[in-house]
């Protein structure tokens, strides 16, 4: 991606468990700054509402009016934010998110509260393949909560207890329910909860590792999503190639990996931003409710 001048763009991701803005100042390529990152969870809140909020305190906190962002651009759920200027898929955002974190990576795994997606990009996050877990929540961020909750024991605990336990239990990799089955048996038969949420870890990982494989992800991928920062399951993913035969698959994160599909977002809004400049079309910051764009990819 080549542009000429930076540019100020923000990036909203409003996805199943949580909505994410970022403000970059950016030219849409790899360089640029991140100006302001939320992100907050969704329960039940009106989505729509929440959106608004966090967008609004983003300008505020920022001093930068909504007039001044060159491009909103949304991804995930596009109608959460009807004011944004274009949409770009999830896909193509988290890709551009993950090079601009991790230049090095060529892959992202999406770990969300409901699907989790294996992505192969070049290096100019052009998407070459990707695969995605099927409607079962047993590869989900919401899978982990659910069982956590069960447990009794909060979620930002979960990764360091799965990571520090010495065995693990087995449970069932293809079905929520027979999962959340399993675990109640174990529960009764006084199987510690460490061992009990390294079982799920590893489920998780397995089942994510053969996304990964299917299109063939080689070198290093970055984890981003609402899982990104979950220790337990990035210790599981990195145990299951391990063993694997041929080239050593990298498994990295970051503390923004979370933000990826926004970060990615806010560039893309950059770099089609800078498309139209050059075609005499630029779109002000009062123009932000125009009709939404493609992705540039």
């Amino acid at each position: 991606m080549v542009a000429t001048s930076e540019q100020l763009t923000a990036g909203i991701d409003a996805g199943s468990g949580a909505v994410k803005v970022v403000i970059a100042q950016s030219n849409g390529g790899n360089e640029g700054r991140l100006l302001f990152k939320a992100c907050e969870r969704i329960r039940r809140r009106n989505v729509h509402e929440l959106v608004r909020r966090v967008f609004d305190d983003a300008c505020a906190q920022t001093r930068i009016p909504h007039r001044d962002l060159v491009y909103v651009a949304s991804t995930g759920d596009g109608d959460a934010a009807p004011f944004a200027t274009g949409h770009f898929y999830s896909m193509t955002t988290h890709a551009r998110g993950a090079l601009f974190l991790e230049p090095t990576v060529r892959a992202a795994l999406d770990v969300g509260a409901l699907h989790a997606r294996a992505i192969k990009f070049d290096e100019r996050s052009k998407v070459l393949s990707h695969r995605m877990t099927s409607q079962c929540a047993s590869g989900s961020g919401q899978f982990v909560e659910n069982i956590a909750r069960y447990l009794g024991v909060p979620l930002e605990d979960v990764g360091g207890l799965s990571s520090r336990a010495q065995d693990s239990e087995q449970v069932s990799g293809i079905c929520a329910v027979l999962a959340e089955t399993d675990v109640i048996n174990m529960v009764s038969r006084g199987v510690p909860t460490g061992h009990i949420l390294k079982g799920i870890h590893v489920s998780i990982a397995g089942r994510l590792a053969r996304l990964l494989r299917a299109i063939k992800v080689q070198g290093s991928l970055l984890v981003s999503g609402g899982l990104a920062l979950d220790e337990g399951l990035v210790v599981a993913l990195r145990d299951a190639f391990k063993t694997d035969k041929g080239e050593h698959l990298e498994v990295l994160t970051h503390l923004d990996s979370i933000y990826a599909g926004a970060i990615g977002a806010a560039l893309l809004g950059a770099f089609r931003q800078t498309q139209l400049q050059q075609r005499g079309r630029a779109l002000c910051g009062s123009e932000v409710n125009l009709a939404r764009e493609s992705s540039p990819s």
